[in-house]
């Protein structure tokens, strides 16, 4: 996951949901942690079918291809995981919070700041160790679009960021 800076030219995706008068603050990716499961699926696939390859289905040329072929869907798991991964951002703006998401079918959820009545921020042990939190934002309304935004790096910047922003809107109420 990567931080990119205020700024710094956003992705085209992403601009294009901006107001005119808004100015983007933090544009985050959600953290590398998202792909631990595919990549070790992928891993662990890729393993054991080169080991039941050279040993078990040796002479057996027909199993040999359907455990290749179920690596290859496995494979291709990981695959969509990382194109999703790359296309999918938070962006807390002057005045709003925006999260895209999908490859295809695009969805773009909006949560204005003013809205905002609560923010938890939550770590789990693992996310202590490899620096990802879960936002959870709340407000008064029901069915809100955005309620928790996870695995989002730099906690330590970000939720002091957006807490400035929420209270500095609150301030011009």
């Amino acid at each position: 996951m990567k931080l990119l800076s205020p700024g710094a030219n956003l992705p085209a995706d992403v601009d294009r949901y901006l107001l005119p008068h808004e100015q983007e603050v933090i544009t985050v990716r959600k953290h590398l942690a998202v792909m631990l499961a595919p990549v070790v699926w992928a891993v662990v696939g890729l393993i054991l079918a080169a080991v039941l390859t050279d040993t078990l289905l040796r002479h057996d040329s027909a199993l040999t291809w359907i455990i290749w072929a179920i690596w290859g869907l496995v494979f291709l798991r990981f695959l969509w995981a990382a194109l999703n991964w790359s296309v999918d951002y938070f962006v807390v703006t002057s005045h709003r919070f925006i999260e895209t998401s999908g490859l295809f079918s695009r969805r773009v959820a909006m949560m204005p700041l003013v809205k905002v009545t609560d923010m938890t921020f939550e770590r789990s042990f693992l996310g202590r160790m490899l620096g990802y939190g879960t936002f959870i934002l709340e407000s008064a309304g029901r069915g809100q679009a955005l309620p928790s935004v996870g695995l989002r790096l730099v906690p330590e910047r970000l939720c002091p960021e957006v807490c400035s922003l929420i209270f500095s809107q609150r301030r011009r109420r």
